[in-house]
């Protein structure tokens, strides 16, 4: 395998590339996959606080001997706790058995409540107490974003968002580059990759390439300069999609893989989605 690719964000920080996430796992299975993934070279772990995981995350950092500087950890803000950011976090910290964190996010701008702008306000005052390290946001669009600028002058490190090659949000990563904001894309791999690691284009990529359909996509975030997320419990999976540092693709792949785009959004869309209660069952 290569070496893993770093980006670096508008605040100076510094943040890989290529990340594990764990949505929809449980504490134990958290557990066993980081132990996984820091064994095969991921030192960047995103999780959040309606995954009800961040105990599990905080205890498989407790047992790797991998110095915690060294780790890089992402967890977010849900959407009932726009109004006590700070109280949000220290509990977050709390399970986690953190001192600070890497990056925090809002995990949506839930405009319905319209409390985005104000949160962001105070997580400029966390990131200023060094409670975490860098901060960001999720889900949002170009006009949540324009606020957040216009009024208080500090842009998001990331905006993390749902991106694959059914739905590449082009317009939005471009406008997230033009001011500086990192994209990271969460369901990179379009939830399993349905409709994707069997389109005969991505196939014949695999081929080429000498790569699994995966490889493929995750190739392809990197090479467009977005940092990617993908989710998995299943050690050969988390070990195959680590496997990517090793080639890239030649410009006219990238291109090819443009036309895929069909605006297929397989999670809500942020300009509606107002949801504060979660249920995970």
């Amino acid at each position: 395998m290569g070496q893993q690719t770093i980006i670096k964000l508008v605040d100076g920080n510094l943040m890989p590339q290529l990340g594990l996430g764990v949505w929809q796992a449980s504490n134990e299975q958290v557990v066993k996959a980081i132990h996984t993934a820091l064994s095969v070279g991921y030192r960047s772990i995103d999780t959040a606080a309606i995954y009800h995981n961040e105990t599990g995350v905080g205890k498989a950092l407790r047992e790797s001997d991998i110095p915690r500087e060294e780790i890089f950890i992402t967890t977010k803000l849900w959407n009932d706790r726009h109004h006590d950011a700070k109280i949000a976090l220290q509990e977050s910290l709390d399970r986690l058995q953190l001192d600070y964190i890497d990056l925090f996010l809002i995990h949506w701008p839930v405009p319905q409540q319209d409390k985005y702008v104000e949160t962001w306000k105070q997580f400029i005052e966390l990131k200023e107490a060094g409670l975490t390290r860098s901060i960001g946001v999720c889900n949002f669009h170009i006009e949540h974003l324009q606020r957040l600028f216009s009024e208080t002058g500090i842009v998001p490190a990331i905006n993390q968002i749902e991106l694959h090659p059914l739905m590449q949000q082009r317009q939005l990563h471009s406008w997230n580059a033009t001011h500086h904001i990192i994209t990271e894309s969460w369901s990179p791999l379009s939830r399993g990759g349905k409709g994707v690691f069997d389109h005969p284009l991505v196939e014949s990529l695999a081929i080429k390439y000498d790569k699994t359909p995966a490889q493929i996509v995750i190739r392809w975030h990197l090479d467009s300069g977005m940092i990617a997320i993908p989710k998995s419990i299943t050690p050969s999976r988390i070990k195959e999609n680590f496997d990517v540092f090793d080639f890239r693709l030649e410009k006219e792949d990238l291109t090819t893989i443009a036309r895929l785009d069909i605006g297929k959004r397989l999670g809500p869309n942020p300009d509606t989605y107002n949801l504060t209660v979660l249920n995970l069952g």
